[in-house]
């Protein structure tokens, strides 16, 4: 969307980041139960240091704040195979490294010493969500799940919503040797592409929220038994050059794990803004916050949200998007939009389609 630095620093609703509205959740949590659940942020060396200036703010309040670093990989020639950066300096070259995908969760937890902190101070279970999704709350009905004495505790819990058309791209989840596995689109040849995408055949798809036990992240370490599909992202930089990245999903670690789970979770709990399109939905009447949640709004006639489509070249970057709306409209009746070309909307403006 254009931003620079932490994507979590981007105003989304009353002049609220991201991050405050996650800090919001969880301060309400531990002030509501008399618990001390922390934060835990994973940064890349692109967003370490405006994070740390970032949560100073946050001192004095009911969270505890966390922050590590993942690893830092070299980006390399699609046409030669070698890496692009001349030397190890990141700091000279740093658009020739990449952090390598959410992936490196695993091994970048343990090695920042947080995983055996956590273990240690008898905390059982993390939660895992991306930050831009401001659906991903604390749901204790999942946590009394986890910890519940009817049944054997699972070490991996995915959470996954029913598929619509607007997510034919998701991932989803697979039985393949006797265990549920994480089947992503980048991993799915061509000539099934179409079968992938389809709503009939996949019904779910990965929200990415995730419940994994600390106690079995530290064990499959330990065994060297984690094995993480590569997925090859194909990128083209400022100067034309192209080139691979080697990532991996979080989500992919599930057939590492026993006992893995996918739970079918309301699609309230999948809200991501990964455009801006997405960015006018949260920012306007269609839903109530209350400590730092979003909930859609009961004047709402339908369960779904509206499908909002705004051109790439006047609306892709945030600073173009807010600089056409003197204030975001009312589009509580809205079913469906599209906006193309030299467009600016004024104040009290309501859309109904």
């Amino acid at each position: 969307m254009g931003c620079r630095g932490p994507k979590s620093i981007i105003q989304v609703r009353n002049d609220l980041t991201f991050l405050d509205l996650t800090v919001q959740q969880i301060e309400h949590l531990n002030k509501k139960y008399s618990v001390n659940v922390p934060l835990v942020l994973m940064n890349s060396f692109n967003t370490d240091k405006d994070t740390e200036k970032i949560i100073r703010k946050y001192k004095g309040l009911q969270v505890e704040i966390y922050t590590f670093n993942q690893s830092c990989f070299p980006r390399i020639s699609k046409e030669s195979l070698h890496p692009i950066a001349h030397n190890c300096n990141i700091e000279e070259n740093i658009e020739s490294w990449y952090p390598p995908g959410h992936g490196d969760f695993y091994d970048s937890f343990k090695n920042s010493g947080l995983l055996q902190k956590f273990i240690n101070s008898g905390r059982d279970y993390c939660f895992i969500s991306n930050i831009d999704n401001l659906g991903a709350t604390v749901d204790l009905n999942i946590l009394n799940m986890l910890l519940s004495k009817d049944i054997n505790s699972p070490e991996f819990v995915m959470e996954v919503t029913n598929k619509t058309k607007a997510d034919v791209k998701g991932g989803t989840l697979i039985q393949y040797e006797n265990k549920l596995r994480l089947l992503e689109i980048a991993q799915v040849p061509k000539e099934h592409l179409e079968e992938f995408k389809s709503v009939k055949k996949f019904k779910f798809f990965n929200t990415n929220n995730l419940w994994i036990k600390l106690s079995a992240i530290d064990k499959v370490l330990n065994e060297q038994s984690m094995n993480l599909e590569i997925i090859v992202n194909n990128k083209t930089l400022d100067n034309n050059l192209n080139i691979i990245q080697l990532e991996t999903a979080v989500g992919a670690a599930m057939k590492s794990f026993n006992g893995g789970l996918g739970i079918n979770v309301p699609r309230s709990r999948f809200l991501p803004v990964k455009k801006t399109s997405d960015l006018m939905l949260v920012m306007s009447n269609l839903y109530h916050m209350r400590n730092g949640t979003l909930s859609m709004s009961p004047l709402r006639m339908f369960p779904t949200t509206p499908l909002v489509k705004l051109g790439d070249k006047d609306f892709a970057k945030v600073k173009d998007f807010l600089s056409r709306f003197a204030s975001i409209p009312d589009i509580l009746e809205l079913d469906h939009l599209t906006v193309s070309g030299d467009v600016t909307f004024g104040r009290n403006v309501s859309l109904k389609v």
